[in-house]
């Protein structure tokens, strides 16, 4: 294997690196952009679990051929005048939590499937000098298509370097405190200045029911953040709910689903429901368009009389607050100390450089 040419010149002072991550959204709301996004996306085998050979023909001479067009009418309805929402939120996520720590940790934030991709983020850390690095996927439950897929992408970027940095990566967090404490009080906060339906209904994006067969933890961690967060608000079994959205094709998914929740909801006597979807950190197609104005169609024809989304963490202070906590925990221990100093220094001096 050919090395990339290290980014660490010999007497440089480490430093400590942040890569914040997400799942990704195409350049811009149109056919061709959306077809390159989703050929990267349904190309990971950690998101389509399916006998390559077979899956690239019905990818590229099916999917590819007719999803776009859809999904880019789709993109146009939450574009904005900054671009994608996803895209921005994340963004100002970034900046917030380089503000919180200080310029001494290096913060950057990345795309999963399009830009900015992880590799080129994992390089600017690194041409800034960053020799130790801590990845935060924003995906508080652990799901081998989302977490495993992002520290994959980092992995098949870092075996190039000649020089590793040293790593963490921070699977999970779906029960952490400060991301169930940020949770509760965006709803209360929602509460507060929008009143209380009589139903809460806590939206998470599905997978294939068969991964969970087949030993994915995303369920199961689904439901204990759930049920973190309704027992602070003291809620009682017959006030909330917990669904899976945004299934693709004709395999079974997790269930209930939230579209079939939603329609049946009315004829069971509730008619008010706001819904949350706490494992998204930012809002995006998904909850723009997918809840808020398919799912909300849905409830209202099959009778129901007031829906509210309770919008994503997003920029909320808590919710950075939550983050920040996150990634001071997981930095515990990790300092450039003196003596990694004074070796770097006695290298520089060997092979004839300042120091």
């Amino acid at each position: 294997m050919k090395y990339l040419s290290t980014h660490y010149a010999h007497g440089t002072p480490g430093k400590i690196g942040v890569l914040i991550t997400n799942l990704g959204t195409p350049d811009e709301p149109t056919k061709p952009a959306l077809k390159r996004y989703l050929k990267e996306f349904l190309s990971d085998p950690r998101v389509v679990e399916f006998p390559r050979p077979l899956w690239w023909m019905i990818l590229n001479l099916v999917i590819l051929n007719i999803r776009p067009a859809k999904s880019a009418k789709s993109y146009q309805t939450v574009w904005t005048d900054q671009g994608s929402p996803l895209l921005t939120i994340t963004q100002e996520q970034a900046q917030r939590i380089q503000s919180d720590l200080g310029d001494n940790i290096a913060v950057e934030f990345a795309m999963r499937y399009g830009n900015p991709s992880i590799a080129s983020r994992i390089e600017s850390l690194l041409s800034q000098g960053v020799t130790k690095m801590l990845v935060l996927p924003l995906y508080p439950q652990y799901c081998a298509a989302t977490s495993a897929s992002t520290f994959d992408a980092v992995a098949h970027y870092l075996i190039k370097q000649r020089w590793q940095p040293d790593l963490r990566f921070i699977s999970h967090y779906h029960d952490h405190r400060a991301y169930i404490s940020a949770c509760v009080r965006s709803i209360q906060s929602h509460w507060q200045k929008h009143g209380r339906a009589g139903h809460l209904l806590f939206s998470y994006h599905g997978i294939p029911k068969r991964y969970l067969k087949n030993g994915d933890p995303y369920f199961c961690e689904c439901h204990k953040t759930t049920r973190l967060i309704a027992n602070e608000l003291n809620l009682p079994p017959d006030q909330y709910t917990m669904t899976f959205q945004s299934r693709f094709g004709r395999e079974e998914w997790l269930q209930p689903y939230t579209d079939e929740t939603l329609k049946q909801m009315p004829s069971q006597g509730i008619t008010g429901v706001q819904v949350f979807c706490p494992g998204f950190a930012a809002d995006c197609l998904e909850t723009i368009e997918e809840i808020n104005v398919e799912n909300r169609n849905y409830f209202l024809e099959a009778g129901g009389e007031t829906f509210d989304y309770i919008p994503a963490l997003n920029c909320d202070p808590w919710h950075i607050d939550a983050l920040v906590q996150i990634i001071h925990e997981n930095l515990n221990g990790w300092r450039i100390t003196n003596d990694e100093l004074a070796i770097q220094k006695e290298a520089a001096q060997a092979l004839g450089a300042d120091t």
